[in-house]
């Protein structure tokens, strides 16, 4: 997802400085303009505003605050953004360390796939100050049209998490559905297509359901990733003391998808799983 961002800023005409641990994977943006720099901390050096986007907690704070991190190349004047789906704590906690090098720092998460990101639609959250928001807001819509400031940092965060466990609780019901009228004898693919067309049809069932009819060639958001992102929200539900009920038993279902060797596939493996339980061959 990350690439594909930089990919869009570079279509709008932005100069791009990248860095990833993998250089090889990185290869098809340098091709196509994007300059290449050997650590996190260059990439800082020479940039107005640096994007982050990495799989967790850890990583972030290595990231930006390891040796030659994001932290260590900043200076006045300077912005991050940082894109993950993380602990709202820890990422306030980084915000603290780049507003103490003179730069500021927002979390601004998206909602979305590679495919609303291609079609642009893709939609984003931010969490910072209001005056470091506007500067940023122009750049942002670059990348997707839609693009709210929800509060002070960590609260786009909090609100990504809000949406990734519904989409999560989302896919396993639809799972539960296509499951249920497959078993009472109507063809699997006809009943993803009433349900892709039904009232329940939220842009994530339209767009993911028929996963359960062919399984994509890359994951867009693996069982681990999201497992992970429901476990975030576990944990802010018991610090608001907010009850959530679906979100348990969802990411209970994903752990034992992830123990059934499904860890990289897209979260939407969620329906081989229950399938396999049901007796229905997936």
């Amino acid at each position: 997802m990350g690439g594909r961002m930089a990919a869009r800023l570079l279509e709008k005409g932005h100069r791009v400085t990248g860095y990833n641990r993998t250089r090889a994977k990185a290869e098809w943006l340098i091709e196509r303009g994007m300059a290449w720099a050997d650590s996190p901390r260059e990439v800082a050096q020479g940039s107005d505003a640096t994007f982050i986007m990495v799989s967790d907690s850890a990583a972030l704070e290595s990231v930006t605050l390891g040796a030659d991190g994001v932290v260590s190349g900043l200076s006045a004047g300077k912005l991050v953004i940082d894109m993950s789906t993380i602990s709202p704590d820890v990422s306030r906690a980084v915000a603290a360390r780049v507003r103490a090098a003179g730069a500021d720092m927002v979390d601004a998460p998206v909602s979305g796939s590679p495919l609303t990101l291609e079609q642009g639609k893709l939609s984003m959250m931010v969490g910072g100050d209001p005056a470091t928001f506007d500067r940023l807001k122009p750049i942002l819509e670059d990348i997707g049209p839609k693009v709210t400031h929800v509060g002070p940092n960590g609260l786009a965060l909090s609100m990504k998490i809000a949406i990734n466990l519904s989409l999560a609780v989302q896919m396993l019901a639809f799972s539960e559905g296509v499951l249920l009228a497959e078993k009472s004898g109507i063809p699997r693919a006809t009943a993803v297509d009433v349900m892709t067309h039904s009232v329940i049809a939220s842009p994530m069932i339209q767009y993911r359901g028929p996963f359960v009819l062919e399984r994509p060639g890359e994951a867009w958001f693996n069982v681990r990733m999201m497992q992970k992102d429901l476990t975030l929200a576990l944990d802010m539900g018991r610090q608001l003391k907010v009850p959530l009920p679906t979100t348990t038993v969802t990411s209970d279902f994903l752990m034992a998808a992830r123990d059934a060797g499904l860890s990289d596939e897209d979260f939407a493996a969620v329906f081989r799983l229950l399938a396999q339980m049901s007796g229905v061959q997936a």
